[in-house]
């Protein structure tokens, strides 16, 4: 049986996982939580607070298929421009509500049902490359530019899954799982840094051969993790890694609860 954990049990996870590694410059910014929209801002001079909220675009995460939480709206021009390498971490749960397509296409982004019309190059990843970018669109306003197979190479090898534009910027992003099987083992930090050592020199050999009308500025390793232990095994094993094999990348970890395997076995 799948071990599950609670809200609270996750975040003490991640803050352990967190304080663990230190401060030298490799954790995120301060989080905005989506479960509580972080600190209220004062309203403007000469504004009435009840008259209700100013104008604005409304504040992440984005309406969509399952419940997102923890760090949110946090990814701005700052991190994307930036040279140090940050992780961020959250939870998308699906309750009890599995994603079935197409009947529930029309509750994604638009972004989102066009990955799930072009496919991807291969392999069982179309959900997990689904829903990683759902977080991207929900909680930091990604908007795709091309899917995986529409992005083109000077050299045909190494592929992003996925590019997209996030603050003015496009950020080449690689997708992939946090997972054991048979599922519901422990995951391991020696599975966790061979992991990581891959794709990052997956993402890096794409960056370096992309083509220029496709270039990107910044890539990111966004991971879908099983449940809490592998999100806290995967980021202590990130911040094992020594800089060069980090290069400047942005990690996401999102932990996904509920009713969630099809995205660990595409089905």
């Amino acid at each position: 049986m799948r071990a599950r954990f609670s809200r609270i049990e996750l975040v003490a996870a991640l803050v352990v996982a967190a304080a663990a590694c230190g401060d030298g410059g490799d954790g995120g910014p301060a989080a905005v939580d989506a479960t509580t929209g972080g600190d209220a801002a004062a309203p403007p001079d000469g504004a009435d607070p009840l008259d209700g909220p100013v104008d604005g675009p409304p504040a992440p995460p984005l309406p969509g298929f399952g419940a997102i939480t923890g760090m949110c709206g946090v990814i701005g021009a700052a991190e994307l421009d930036g040279t140090t390498p940050l992780w961020f971490q959250g939870e998308l749960d699906f309750g009890t509500d599995r994603y079935d397509d197409p009947a529930e296409r029309d509750r994604l982004t638009p972004g989102g049902r066009e990955i799930l019309i072009d496919g991807n190059a291969g392999g069982s990843s179309v959900y997990s490359e689904l829903f990683a970018f759902e977080w991207l669109a929900r909680c930091e306003q990604a908007e795709l530019i091309k899917t995986e197979n529409e992005i083109v190479y000077d050299v045909d090898g190494k592929k992003a899954d996925l590019l997209v534009a996030i603050a003015g910027r496009k950020v080449g992003v690689s997708v992939t799982r946090a997972m054991t099987f048979p599922f519901g083992n422990p995951y391991t930090p020696a599975a966790a840094t061979s992991l990581f050592e891959r794709k990052l020199d997956d993402i890096q050999l794409a960056t370096a051969q992309v083509s220029a009308g496709d270039r990107w500025s910044k890539q990111m390793l966004a991971v879908l993790a099983f449940d809490a232990q592998h999100a806290e095994v995967a980021m202590a094993a990130w911040n094992g890694l020594d800089a060069e094999t980090r290069d400047d990348t942005l990690l996401v970890v999102a932990v996904t609860s509920g009713d969630d395997l099809f995205i660990y076995t595409d089905e």
